[in-house]
């Protein structure tokens, strides 16, 4: 067995890690070190870090926005347009107005942070050890994607289910939300009296039903992204970031955040969207 030391990995040979099992990213974030008692991991740090950097990144470019846009202006506008015009038969013209700044805030937080894993380095500088023949391999990385971490994945989730809880209250109401429930969905005068009465249980079951699916979407969409992330920074440090897979999960990590928001406009569209013009009674 080799023996086992920390070592700081310095070199730009070290910057992608060796391809053998001990090389393979850890499930659990490593903490870097504590504030006011609180740990501070390596993927929160890169988090934060993401985000000062989209906030001065779209300032930079915008600046100061004018009648007739800069080119980094028209960047930031063709963007926005591409996420309103994808999103907007989806979420109904209703609800994307208050929609789109989280739509736009969840996709662009999302895509840096999937991509952030693709840099030199991430994942593979900082603490770790030498095997017997004088390979370092990296046990405790300094950078990590801050959605290879469930716990991050998890906070983007609740983060959009809040979003979509006080939009659908704002916009409908709770009346409006629990009827769209529970509510009996059939025509009265086309079903006639007695089969509307009977199909009120079968109501109330789905919609104990859809309660239920309801509260388990911070789940489904923080474990698909965490597990396609995870995923891939796993492969690649496994095959030593060969080209096919590298570009691989360029299309992956610009998929998922459209795939996040897509199911957020979903869950938006279910309440809010009943075609143009059309209103609850």
């Amino acid at each position: 067995m080799p023996g086992r030391k920390t070592a700081l990995l310095s070199s730009l040979a070290f910057l992608f890690p060796l391809a053998d099992a001990s090389a393979a990213v850890s499930e659990s974030a490593t903490e870097l070190f504590t504030v006011f008692g609180l740990p501070i991991s390596n993927s929160l740090v890169t988090s934060w870090v993401v985000a000062i950097l989209l906030i001065i990144g779209v300032r930079l470019l915008v600046g100061r926005p004018q009648l007739v846009p800069s080119k980094g202006q028209a960047v930031i506008e063709s963007a926005l347009t591409f996420l309103k015009d994808t999103t907007t038969p989806i979420v109904g013209k209703k609800a994307i107005n208050a929609s789109i700044p989280v739509i736009v805030g969840l996709f662009f937080y999302i895509l840096i942070q999937n991509w952030s894993g693709l840099l030199p380095g991430v994942g593979s500088v900082g603490l770790g050890y030498e095997d017997a023949s004088g390979h370092f391999y990296v046990s405790e990385p300094w950078i990590r994607p801050g959605n290879a971490d469930w716990n991050g994945t998890i906070a983007l989730a609740f983060v959009a289910m809040t979003a979509w809880l006080f939009i659908v209250l704002k916009l409908d109401g709770p009346v409006v939300l629990i009827k769209d429930l529970f509510g009996n969905k059939a025509d009265k005068k086309e079903v006639g009296g007695a089969m509307w009465l009977a199909l009120w249980p079968i109501f109330l079951i789905v919609g104990c039903i859809e309660v239920v699916s309801i509260l388990i979407r911070p789940l489904t969409l923080s474990v698909r992204l965490f597990g396609n992330i995870f995923g891939g920074e796993s492969l690649l440090h496994q095959t030593g970031f060969i080209f096919p897979f590298y570009f691989l999960e360029l299309i992956v990590g610009f998929v998922q955040p459209l795939v996040f928001i897509l199911l957020f406009s979903v869950y938006v569209g279910l309440i809010c969207n009943h075609g143009d013009g059309e209103e609850h009674h």
